[in-house]
């Protein structure tokens, strides 16, 4: 007995040390050169690969002193998994052409990888004269890399704060290989920024240069982008894999070239913005944060009403910048007149250039007593960033003429709130005297008492207790069912902001936005948060601060980066039904911990 406590010891022992080296072996980092050749002729070319095992920032490369680079940095990455297992690699390549025989040193290469510094060994090549027959002919993963190149084309390096910036995503193709397909690798969060994807059709290739050379020319993606903050910001590369046909040098029977198929990946680099701040100089102090070019105007459907009647007031503003980003001023009307809360209606459309359209808040406006009433003029204020100058616009007052209805108990009933006041004029007789003849007739033979209507009035109220009993026993279980209530108020609440979404359904562009709005929305009108703070990193800070959940937090953060994707991806209506149904119980849950 004690022998075989002994051997399960040690092979309990045996295991974990195995478990152990094995987790370390997984987890150790590997940062690596290797050469095509270590020596070769004048006329070949060396291929030099820095290949890690886990992805890092900051990649320096050596000089590669004696050499020339022809081509590179290519960057691949590969990710699998197997048995559970994750396998990933990340390399660096270049095609060199040495410049002088002799021996020469690959120096050392420096990567940042989880925090930490880590360098390659230097390698030694030995140069030698021309050798007969160059066995370094392109293969078809250098003739991929020479001929496919993706390229971030930005509109504007230094914009404004809040002034759009258009990236457009270009694949310039090598005329002699062809792209059979692509897929996204690593899609740019556009942190600091407010962004909005722009569709596009079926790519159409052009010809054109790039570098001197001709190539075919494909828009892939374009973005508007409208920066948050000021300073440098930078813009997250797009990376893609692509699938191309390289043709080779043999022939099929019939002498056709033969096209061999390799996939590569390609990415656009890092770009950086350098956002400038609006001036302070000859800022209005009513300037709400609107950059762009605008009208605006003040209207009203009526001027003239009778009392108890309604009109529809109209605050708008047209034109082209950041309309969805700023807050549009509101009147201020005498106090005699009722005002309901403003309805927002918005069309506005995303282009290449910027957001255009129009904005507007409509106010319902009931009179209670005649008279006149203005309604004061109103100033709205923005920046034009092509004139870098503020520009602020006044509407005229307008004049409501309440022409019947009740004469208010003082004129200060129809006096403005601002200093611009004026008296309502009131028409007809303020005072009304008390009749001394009021006519008055006797009551005939039929009384009251004791009559049918008597009698029914009589027993109307012995009806009503039972159903005043069943009620209230009915109203006391629905307020009881503290469960069901919070249901009920969720799905409300969800429904409210979900809306438009729901009618989306099919229609992938168009629910994404509507449900990208509508999340956005609900936090905005929860935690009163301006539009302009929105980002993944603001959001989760604030749902951190107030105590929300990991589930319900990476839930949200979760429906805004699927938002994001499907602009670009694919999307199954299976797919934007899940999406749909998990944003109801995303809300759902935020709701009862907000």
């Amino acid at each position: 007995m004690q022998l075989l406590k002994v051997k399960f010891f040690i092979f309990l022992s045996a295991c974990l040390l195995l478990g152990s080296i094995s987790y370390a072996q997984e987890n150790e980092v590997s940062f690596e050169i290797k050469l095509s050749k270590e020596k070769l002729g004048i006329n070949e070319r060396l291929r030099v690969e820095f290949t890690m095992n886990k992805d890092g920032d900051n990649f320096s490369p050596p000089a590669f002193d004696g050499f020339k680079v022809v081509m590179g940095p290519s960057q691949s990455i590969s990710s699998s998994w197997i048995n559970g297992k994750r396998s990933f690699s990340k390399s660096y390549s270049y095609i060199l052409v040495p410049t002088s025989r002799g021996k020469f040193t690959i120096k050392q290469a420096t990567i940042e990888i989880s925090g930490q510094t880590y360098k390659t060994l230097p390698k030694t090549v030995e140069v030698t004269a021309a050798v007969d027959k160059p066995s370094d002919e392109k293969t078809v993963d250098d003739v991929a890399d020479e001929s496919l190149h993706l390229v971030a084309e930005v509109s504007k390096g230094n914009p404004y704060l809040n002034e759009a910036v258009t990236v457009v995503y270009k694949l310039y193709v090598g005329q002699d290989i062809r792209v059979t397909n692509y897929r996204p690798l690593d899609n740019p969060k556009y942190n600091n920024f407010w962004s909005q994807d722009i569709p596009v059709s079926k790519p159409k290739p052009q010809n054109t240069t790039y570098k001197g050379k001709p190539y075919l020319s494909v828009v892939l993606k374009r973005v508007v982008l409208y920066p948050q903050k000021s300073g440098k910001l930078d813009i997250e590369p797009l990376s893609l894999e692509i699938y191309v046909d390289v043709p080779t040098n043999r022939r099929d029977f019939f002498g056709g070239r033969i096209y061999s198929q390799t996939t590569k990946t390609v990415s656009a680099g890092r770009r950086t913005l350098n956002v400038k701040a609006l001036p302070e100089a000859g800022k209005p102090l009513n300037f709400g944060g609107a950059v762009g070019d605008f009208e605006f105007a003040v209207t009203t459907s009526k001027k003239q009403l009778n009392a108890s009647e309604s009109l529809q007031a109209k605050v708008e503003v047209t034109g082209k910048g950041n309309l969805k980003l700023f807050q549009l001023p509101e009147p201020e009307l005498p106090s005699a007149l009722e005002v309901y809360e403003p309805e927002y209606d918005e069309n506005v459309r995303t282009v290449s250039s910027g957001m255009e359209g129009k904005v507007a808040n409509h106010y319902t406006i009931v009179p209670s007593f005649r008279g006149k009433y203005p309604i004061p003029s109103i100033s709205f204020s923005y920046f034009n960033p092509k004139t870098s100058k503020y520009v602020t616009l006044t509407s005229e007052e307008i004049n409501i003429e309440v022409m019947e209805g009740p004469v208010g108990a003082t004129s200060n009933n129809a006096v403005s709130s601002t200093s611009n006041k004026q008296l309502v004029v009131p028409t007809g007789k303020q005072f009304h005297f008390i009749k001394l003849s009021p006519n008055l007739n006797k009551i005939g033979a039929n009384y009251f008492f004791g009559s049918n209507r008597f009698y029914f009035m009589l027993i109307l109220p012995l009806l009503l207790i039972p159903i005043a009993v069943v009620s209230f026993k009915k109203r006391e279980a629905i307020a009881s069912d503290v469960a069901g209530n919070k249901i009920k108020r969720a799905n409300k609440l969800a429904k409210k902001y979900l809306s438009t979404a729901k009618k989306e359904l099919g229609n992938k562009e168009a629910f994404y936005v509507a449900l990208e709005k509508g999340l956005h929305n609900y936090l905005k009108a929860k935690l009163k948060i301006e539009t302009s703070e929105f980002s993944k990193e603001k959001i989760t800070t604030i749902l951190t601060d107030r105590k929300v959940d990991v589930d319900s937090m990476n839930g949200f953060i979760g429906l805004l980066t699927s938002c994001e994707m499907a602009r670009y991806s694919p999307f199954s209506d299976v797919q934007m039904q899940n999406d749909y149904q998990k944003a109801s119980e995303v809300i759902s849950k935020l709701d009862k911990q907000l």
